[in-house]
């Protein structure tokens, strides 16, 4: 009951200013934290943490010599670890450089066009699957993706499922490349990204699927991978690939990643644009 009244009277005496520091610095914890989520940001992470536990439980038992190593190491360990981990802490400080921190503060962008945008890239992804048609489109959230959007074509155009289907068509110019999606918009298109280097990678998936498994391991990004060889769709989102997906699941997968906090809708809007094509084609 002692500690409640200390902390009333705590509250009691504090500032507006105090509260508005503390809603500020919650509020940029909150936005930061997603940033820290990719997998080279985790390894380091977890190295420093266990580190860092192992040489204080090393010290609380009375390990008094490990703990001297272990403190040794953490003395002097700091240029050897800038070197073992030189390319994971240069992406990191491309990421938090990239943050676009102007959306922090700003309003959220109408929920209508992204939904166009997932409904429009669902029917391209479908209709390429059916034919066969290779296809890596990849969708920028907090990382703007500067770094991989200038190695493409600069497009900025209006996402629809005929402008990536011609992106894609074999014979043009740009095919072999990822198309990269943001703000809603078709930023730019032949884009080369980062294979992955990981062993875990099933051996029939060829380049395609790596580098969008590689670019899902070096950003925040949600990567559609549509294979030229089996049609099948997947999506490569934080290392991590989901293969064999239905257009269904693929529509459900966007939405939970682009719009994590608009609940899905009980009638799919993409069976009505189905309808109204189909409409069209009739007339």
């Amino acid at each position: 009951m002692e500690s409640l009244q200390n902390l009333f009277q705590t509250l009691v005496k504090m500032k507006w200013s105090d509260y508005l520091d503390i809603v500020v610095v919650a509020f940029i914890i909150y936005k930061l934290l997603p940033l820290l989520r990719t997998p080279h940001i985790m390894r380091i992470t977890r190295t420093v943490v266990g580190l860092l536990v192992l040489a204080w439980l090393t010290d609380e038992v009375g390990m008094y010599t490990v703990a001297w190593i272990l403190n040794q190491i953490l003395a002097v360990g700091l240029i050897a670890f800038v070197i073992l981990y030189q390319p994971e802490l240069r992406r990191m400080l491309d990421h938090l450089g990239s943050v676009k921190f102007g959306r922090f503060f700003m309003a959220a962008k109408p929920i209508q066009e992204t939904e166009t945008v997932i409904l429009q890239t669902v029917m391209a992804c479908e209709a390429m699957s059916r034919e066969r048609v290779g296809a890596l489109i990849v969708f920028s959230r907090e990382q703007n993706l500067d770094e991989y959007y200038k190695t493409g074509t600069v497009i900025d155009a209006q996402v629809s499922e005929q402008l990536l289907r011609n992106i894609f068509f074999p014979k043009a110019s740009l095919h072999d490349g990822a198309v990269i999606i943001r703000e809603d918009r078709v930023a730019a298109a032949g884009c080369v990204l980062p294979l992955s280097n990981s062993h875990l990678i099933s051996a029939d998936l060829g380049t395609r699927h790596r580098a969008g498994i590689g670019m899902s391991e070096a950003s925040d990004a949600v990567v559609v991978i549509v294979s030229e060889e089996t049609g099948t769709i997947s999506v490569a989102i934080g290392g991590m690939l989901k293969r064999h997906l239905a257009p269904q699941t693929l529509e459900k997968l966007l939405r939970k990643e682009l719009m994590p906090e608009q609940e899905e809708k009980p009638k799919k809007l993409l069976g009505k644009l189905k309808k109204g094509a189909d409409k069209n084609e009739n007339k």
